[in-house]
This record gives structure tokens, C-alpha cells and sequence, in this order.
């Protein structure tokens, strides 16, 4: 019982942070109340999936389903991190040939070709550690050169398919979940004061458990997860007020090389913020379709009225860049029951991740 009572308080105070911060309430309870709006917009589309034709050269438009390698291949290579895909039929020693044929060394980033919110995401720092994550994958992988830049930001970006020039209508900063040291207590204590962390603390003690009891000096911080995702604990922060003519400029001519790429987001590591208003020094980590969040929506100054505003605005922009590719294409879109199909098929596929 005296064994209970330390549980029992942990997951009440795990249920008291999600319900005081709406930033952690499930997708259904978000979107829930503007579903309404949804289904306006499908009905004058005449179907619930109008959003297929949002990204004519991506797999499903981004929405579901969509393999990463695919998308890589439509970037222009000096874009992104050097990558190769693993279709999990490789030995250790097959994996560490296509590595150095590809000029990838460690540390290095591994995560599922098809995935979503940091699901199976992990740096890797030497053979052994690559050779757990190949034996436990469920599904074909991506192993990736690890970008070193201190930065990252997620860009929405849309255009009119008979437009040339397109716009950010978002920028969400992503500050790493981390600890700093106050010469006393244990990252495992650390974790515990912060909601934040305290939220990731299963997932902390089972990828960092010989670390959990480390005392870090004062003032030495040190970063739990090196990944900008929410899911994973990043906190988000609205950057949008930092959007330049420099930086569209910078962005529409990355964008515009990626064919049939209309609406989404680019999830950017950057060296420093004047560098990537330039276009220098940055990579292009991840490409997010139709099914991209304007994730700048998460910062936790913003209210779930902000977020339910945003929202409505990107889908809007969404059914407008849709429409018109289907007109200009003659290509019909998903069909309902494709498109449950579809969706269905990605939430099995998404509990063997979460198992891997």
C-alpha cells in the first residue's frame, strides 16, 4: 500500500498538468469543438478528404501514411542530412557499409520511414546502440546524419498552385527538453520539480536509466531529448513576429524546388537566426504535408481560442490549395472509404511503433 500511495500522487499530478494546460489534451478534445468547420468545408468540396490533392507529388499529400525516403527524394540533396533507408533485411554489418558509403558517422539520428510524433525516434552514438534499434524495429527505418546546429524551427508554408511565390504563415522556435544543475539534486529530482519533464519521466528513465541518478553541478544543464518534438517534451514557442521578407524570400526558393509542394511544414535546424533568414547554414530535417499542425499554436502564452483560430485559418488555406489542384489537374479526390482505409491502416501501423 505505502508503495501505492507515490504512484497514485504521480498520476494524479500527471492528470492535473494535461487538464490545466491544454497544449497536452488529446487531438479530439482540441479539434472537437471546430469540427463543425471541417465539415462545412467538406461538404462544399464534396468529400471529407479534400485534402489529397494539397501536395500532388507526395505520398496520400502528406496527410497519413506518407514514407519519409520518398519525400527526401523530391528535396534537392544539399537541403537535408545525408540518409539511407533500412528495410530491416540488413545485418549490422550491411547497415554499417551503407553508413560509410554514405559519409554518415556517429552520432547519428534513427527513426521509422513512416512515423509521426517522435514515435521510435533516437540518437544513436555508436555500433552497439544501432544494433539494438535494428533488432527491435518493427518497420522499414531511416538513419540519418545528425545535425549538429543548436536550433531548430518548424516553418508552415503555403502557395497557390498558380501562384510563384509563396508565404510563411507560421514559425514555431523548439526549445529542447533539458535540466539544469543545482549541485544537490538528481536529473531524476530535476525532472520531477518540472511539469514539463515530469510528463517524459517513464520514457526518461527507461532510454537514460544510468543517468537518472547523476547529481549535475550548478548551473551545468543537460539535454534529456535531442529533438524538437512536442510529444517528446520540446516546449514550443511562437516565432512568427520574427518573419522577414529575407526569411519568405529564403524559404520560397527552397520550397519552391520541392515539386507539387503547396502546404505544409519544414522542420529546420539552423546555425543562427540571420544565417537562415540568408539561407545559409541550415538543413531541412523533416517535411510535414496536409497533415501538418501549425504548431506555433502550442506555445503555452497562447489560449486554446488562439489555437482553434489557427487552426480554422490553415484549413482554410488547406481546402483553398486543394480545390485548386484538383481543378487544375482534373484528379478526383480520396474517396471516404479510401481514405478510412488509409487511416485506419496507419493507426495499426502506429501501436507496432509504439511497441518497438
Amino acid at each position: 500500500m505505502a508503495r501505492l500511495i507515490p504512484e497514485l500522487k504521480d498520476a494524479l499530478r500527471r492528470k492535473w498538468i494535461i487538464l490545466t494546460h491544454w497544449e497536452y489534451w488529446s487531438f479530439h478534445v482540441v479539434y472537437g469543438p471546430i469540427y463543425l468547420y471541417w465539415f462545412w468545408l467538406s461538404a462544399r468540396a464534396r468529400s471529407f478528404f479534400f485534402f489529397s490533392q494539397a501536395n500532388p507529388s507526395i505520398e496520400n499529400s502528406g496527410f497519413t501514411g506518407e514514407r519519409k525516403s520518398l519525400i527526401y527524394d523530391l528535396i534537392p540533396k544539399q537541403y537535408y542530412p545525408a540518409t539511407v533507408l533500412c528495410d530491416g533485411r540488413q545485418t549490422l554489418t550491411g547497415i554499417l557499409s551503407l553508413l560509410e558509403s554514405s559519409a554518415i558517422s556517429f552520432p547519428l539520428i534513427a527513426k521509422p520511414d513512416i512515423g509521426e510524433k517522435g514515435l521510435a525516434v533516437k540518437k544513436i552514438k555508436n555500433a552497439q546502440e544501432l544494433a539494438l534499434y535494428a533488432a527491435s524495429a518493427t518497420a522499414p527505418f531511416l538513419i540519418q546524419e545528425y545535425i549538429a546546429y543548436e536550433n531548430e524551427v518548424g516553418i508552415f508554408y503555403c502557395r497557390m498552385p498558380d501562384e510563384q511565390h509563396g508565404y510563411i504563415t507560421g514559425v514555431v522556435g523548439k526549445e529542447f527538453l533539458k535540466v539544469t544543475g543545482d549541485g544537490q539534486s538528481t536529473i531524476r529530482s530535476l525532472v520531477r520539480k518540472h511539469p514539463r519533464a515530469f510528463l517524459q519521466l517513464a520514457a526518461l528513465e527507461k532510454d537514460h536509466s544510468d543517468l537518472m541518478h547523476t547529481v549535475l553541478p550548478v548551473g551545468v544543464s543537460h539535454e534529456l531529448v535531442p529533438y524538437g518534438n512536442h510529444a517528446r517534451g520540446a516546449k514550443f514557442i511562437d516565432l512568427t513576429h520574427r518573419v522577414t521578407t529575407q526569411l519568405t524570400a529564403s524559404i520560397n526558393h527552397v520550397c519552391k524546388q520541392i515539386p507539387g509542394f503547396y502546404f505544409g511544414r519544414i522542420d529546420v535546424r539552423y546555425a543562427s537566426w540571420n544565417e537562415l533568414c540568408a539561407g545559409r547554414n541550415f538543413s531541412v530535417i523533416e517535411l510535414n504535408g496536409a497533415g501538418s499542425e501549425p504548431t506555433h499554436m502550442y506555445d503555452p502564452d497562447h489560449s486554446i481560442f488562439f489555437a482553434w483560430k489557427e487552426i480554422i485559418r490553415h484549413w482554410n488555406l488547406l481546402f483553398q490549395i486543394s480545390r485548386l489542384n484538383a481543378r487544375l489537374s482534373g484528379k478526383r479526390y480520396l474517396s471516404t472509404a479510401e481514405g478510412l482505409r488509409l487511416l485506419n491502416t496507419h493507426t495499426k501501423y502506429l501501436r507496432t511503433l509504439g511497441e518497438s
